[in-house]
């Protein structure tokens, strides 16, 4: 069911998906968190030791209901995925000071493909096992499902963050991540119905 390699790479999942949220707290800037070197590592910490033990009591359900440990490698990868998606997001939006309008669109669309890169290795090798070599049908197949994830998840981005806009009391920069964050949970949901069914089925 679970081995030392799962615990191995859900730690890099953990380490990875810490190392990226922090450019988002940075870019939020809440009044009561700092970000500072020990901070950051304390939260790295916290996410690693956080995924491992949340793989060990999903791999206890799993004895019962085998479904649970794929869904909590998948859960794992998307975090991972939506943390580098929102990592890489807020990086740009960083280093351009832009945090709404076209530009935002062009930048949750960077983020987006970078993060789904990672979740087909991730989910091919990791999540749904699959022993068969890359090829053009499967791969054709992950670029459909992928797109059509994008599709979800930047349409909707844009609608939170372009035409519904902040709350009063919301920075553009904390509105931006609202949308990609709803976005990114819309397209998670869509993105294991087609990798299980469609592109890694067995």
């Amino acid at each position: 069911m679970i081995n030392k390699k799962d615990y191995l790479l859900i730690s890099i999942i953990g380490f990875f998906t810490g190392l990226f949220f922090l450019p988002v707290l940075n870019n939020i800037n809440f009044s009561f968190l700092k970000i500072n070197l020990g901070i950051g590592l304390l939260i790295i910490l916290i996410i690693t030791i956080f995924a491992d033990l949340a793989l060990f009591i999903f791999s206890l359900i799993a004895r019962k209901i085998p479904i649970f440990l794929q869904l909590a490698k998948f859960a794992a990868v998307g975090a991972l995925n939506t943390f580098l998606d929102l990592g890489v997001l807020n990086g740009l939006i960083l280093l351009s000071g832009i945090a709404a309008g076209l530009w935002f669109s062009v930048f949750k669309a960077i983020s987006f493909i970078l993060a789904n890169i990672n979740s087909y290795f991730w989910n091919k090798h990791w999540t749904f096992g699959s022993s068969q070599k890359a090829n053009i049908k499967e791969f054709g197949q992950f670029l459909i499902v992928s797109l059509i994830g994008l599709g979800i998840n930047i349409g909707i981005a844009s609608f939170i963050v372009n035409i519904i806009g902040p709350f009063k009391n919301f920075s553009p920069e904390l509105w931006a991540n609202i949308g990609a964050l709803f976005a990114t949970i819309a397209s998670l949901f869509w993105n294991f119905i087609g990798y299980k069914l469609i592109v890694f089925k067995k």
